[in-house]
């Protein structure tokens, strides 16, 4: 497993928050999706909020708490504490991973999120699939968080990962230092590469960054050679209308014929992370209806269908 690895690289690792096997949906064929804690960018409607912070954090389930206070005296920093006979979180003090919080929660209602994981443990746990990869045509894509926000990481993984003749992709918003994209995409096989607003004002305003960076590195990847598959979020009302799609259509336009270009992924709108938001005591930004009906899905499927560009719904 380590041969062509030196020693910092045996040596280094990603601080993640999830390994998900036997996924068909981020990338082709059977992959192991491992997610990278930490991001850089704040979207509204994240679905994966334990992944926006690169500390270990502290979920808890409320509904399964029963307020026994188990978990105070044994957390050497204090962040469980008792209210009113309520059992509280304290999100101003670190975690330092101890998990001894979570051993004494008899109820399961404790969960800290974000395990520093070896490259050489991780790339075990994707080859317990390899023959699923081998049949399929899948392998290990790597999402977060922002994987690229642990670039010497991900290079390390992704490497390892190649080295053992194993199909890599990332899930990536584009929105890193282009020297460290550089050195990511040589170990790259597919980018997933999300667009989510093609305006800078709007960009900004629902994801907390400018979107120029994020476009120069897509624009750097489509004219190097890089396979490219865009995905593009949709929210109605958000991001979803003729004139914002046909946006994202000029923009691809002079690589449309280019072979490194994969086409597009429709990601419709859900809401199966809003549950984990009252678990970080954070608040969900996005209440209200932005979810699309099949109508809208069809149309919006057909416009970019129609400027011969491939492109694919992804229904979870």
């Amino acid at each position: 497993m380590d041969r062509g690895l030196n020693e910092a690289q045996l040596e280094r690792t990603a601080r993640i928050f999830n390994v998900q096997k036997y996924n068909v949906h981020d990338g082709p064929g059977i992959r192991t999706i491992i997610f990278f804690k930490g991001c850089p960018l704040r979207c509204k409607w994240c679905s994966n909020p334990e992944g926006l912070k690169y500390e270990h954090q502290v979920m808890l389930k409320r509904n399964a708490c029963i307020n026994c206070g188990a978990c105070v005296p044994v957390c050497p920093k204090n962040i469980h504490y008792m209210e009113n006979s309520e059992h509280k979180v304290r999100r101003d003090i670190k975690c330092i991973n101890c998990k001894r919080c979570e051993k004494a929660c008899l109820q399961n209602a404790i969960e800290v999120r974000g395990e520093d994981k070896k490259i050489t443990e991780l790339i075990e746990i994707v080859n317990e699939d390899k023959d699923f990869y081998r049949m399929s045509g899948g392998g290990l894509t790597v999402g977060g968080g922002e994987c690229t926000a642990q670039a010497e990481s991900l290079i390390s993984l992704l490497e390892s990962a190649h080295i053992e003749g194993i199909n890599t992709a990332i899930e990536t918003c584009g929105y890193t230092d282009i020297e460290k994209l550089k050195k990511i995409k040589e170990h790259v096989d597919l980018f997933l590469f999300d667009i989510k607003q093609m305006d800078p004002i709007k960009h900004k305003e629902l994801t907390g960054v400018n979107n120029e960076l994020i476009l120069n590195n897509l624009k750097y990847l489509l004219e190097n050679g890089s396979r490219v598959r865009i995905r593009m979020p949709i929210l109605k009302g958000v991001n979803d209308s003729f004139e914002e799609i046909q946006e994202v259509v000029n923009f691809l336009e002079p690589y449309r014929f280019f072979k490194n270009f994969e086409g597009i992924d429709i990601l419709p709108y859900h809401r199966y992370g809003v549950g984990k938001y009252d678990q970080l005591d954070m608040v969900y930004p996005m209440e209200g209806g932005f979810s699309l009906s099949e109508e809208d899905l069809d149309n919006i499927e057909n416009w970019i269908r129609s400027e011969n560009i491939d492109v694919n719904l992804v229904r979870h």
